[in-house]
């Protein structure tokens, strides 16, 4: 008898049942490239688009603002350096919270070395950063503001929908200014509409929501540009170069169905 307890679905999920077998046809008979044109591979890419419409409905978002790749750290990294590279001329300044995971924090390390300036906001008793300590740091060159939605060591839920409204207002203002948010925590243990909370680009990993790991999306804002990271394909709206997983992102789209079917039950 097995009387291990496992207590750590923050780090990482098991696979959950339905979502394995809706993996496994995609190891054998199910094997086409979706980027083919043959029978084999329009049938993968029906099965991609189906995932990725599956996705827009935990997000509140649209197909083409879906971005499939490996995980939460390449969404991260996508996300950070990408709009850095779309947006540095008008401005290079990056605000952060010191609470973030290292997959944020590398990637602004990263930026600084190019010349970028960071601002690492910080937290305080309640695990939250201060709007007004945001407000201070922002500077004519500040391009954009990356702050997780939930924090992954103790589950502090960050004012991303205040944070949102300030960066919306900013914009309609005539700024080139964008908010980032890590939501890999969040997304399929909370309510999170990207549209309704002002986020211009949302990362989410499939084994924190009882998909596989090596699996997750980029949420990114139809009217936001980005630049690729990973060339060599003109894969996923030439935002993210590479053969799509197609076992791992019809397993994505499984597994948000069930986390929609728990939301729903909280409420």
């Amino acid at each position: 008898m097995n009387s291990r307890i496992y207590l750590d679905n923050a780090a990482t999920t098991a696979v959950a049942p339905e979502v394995l077998e809706a993996m496994l046809p995609y190891f054998s008979g199910e094997f086409g490239n979706a980027s083919s044109l043959h029978s084999f591979g329009q049938q993968a890419r029906v099965a991609v688009e189906r995932a990725r419409r599956s996705v827009t409905l935990l997000l509140g978002a649209q197909t083409t603002e879906i971005t499939f790749v490996s995980g939460g750290t390449e969404a991260n990294n996508l996300a950070l350096r990408g709009l850095a590279a779309s947006y540095e001329k008008h401005g290079r300044h990056v605000i952060t919270s010191a609470f973030e995971h290292p997959a944020v924090l590398g990637p602004c390390a990263a930026l600084e070395q190019q010349g970028f300036r960071v601002t690492r906001l910080p937290v305080y008793d309640e695990g939250r950063i201060r709007l007004e300590d945001l407000r201070a740091a922002l500077t004519d060159e500040t391009i954009l503001i990356s702050i997780m939605l939930a924090n992954n060591e103790v589950g502090t839920i960050q004012p991303l929908a205040e944070i949102g409204a300030l960066v919306q207002d900013l914009r309609a203002a005539g700024r080139h200014i964008y908010l980032h948010s890590d939501g890999v925590q969040a997304v399929g243990k909370i309510p999170v509409s990207v549209h309704e909370m002002g986020i211009d680009a949302l990362s989410l990993s499939g084994h924190k929501i009882h998909a596989p790991k090596g699996v997750g999306a980029l949420f990114l804002r139809k009217d936001v540009r980005l630049t690729a990271q990973q060339l060599g394909g003109h894969h996923e709206r030439d935002r993210r170069a590479g053969t799509e997983k197609v076992n791992g992102i019809v397993d994505l789209g499984r597994a948000d169905p069930l986390d929609r079917q728990n939301l729903a039950a909280q409420e």
